[in-house]
């Protein structure tokens, strides 16, 4: 992957008053140029462009003018109160699916462990700290030990 020179047909300019990410440039590692193209890899070397900075202080300020855009777009449209309403409402029923399924399977504590099971009848018969268990693995271990 090196350098074919096709790139310099896409070079882009430096905006003024906004970032070259912001405004949609990306950034080719190998041909070390920012170049306006709409696709992931470069035109020229194959290699994949960046698409956002890697320094934090830019990443930080490329983000706070993502978010400002975002909010004068909503200001700018007066359909966005209803699309908010719509969302909260899907966002209720999901929640209310998610506490009906939680609330179907009650856990009871264990009556050796008092740790909580969905089925406590189950675990108690393998409970480490059943008395009933504790003698019969004494009683395997006596039988067990060389002379």
């Amino acid at each position: 992957m090196t350098c074919k020179g096709i790139c310099v047909r896409y070079k882009a300019q430096k905006p003024v008053g906004t970032g070259r990410y912001a405004s949609g440039q990306r950034r080719c590692q190998i041909c070390e140029i920012f170049i306006k193209w709409e696709g992931l890899w470069c035109p020229c070397c194959g290699y994949r462009l960046r698409t956002k900075p890697r320094n934090l202080k830019y990443k930080a300020k490329l983000r706070a003018r993502v978010e400002a855009d975002s909010i004068e777009a909503k200001s700018a449209t007066e359909v966005q109160p209803e699309v908010e309403e719509i969302a909260v409402k899907a966002k209720s029923k999901r929640k209310t699916a998610k506490t009906k399924t939680t609330k179907s399977k009650e856990k009871t504590p264990c009556k050796h462990c008092e740790k909580l099971f969905v089925y406590p009848d189950k675990h108690e018969k393998n409970c480490k700290k059943n008395p009933a268990l504790l003698d019969a693995s004494q009683d395997s271990e006596s039988i067990a030990i060389k002379a």
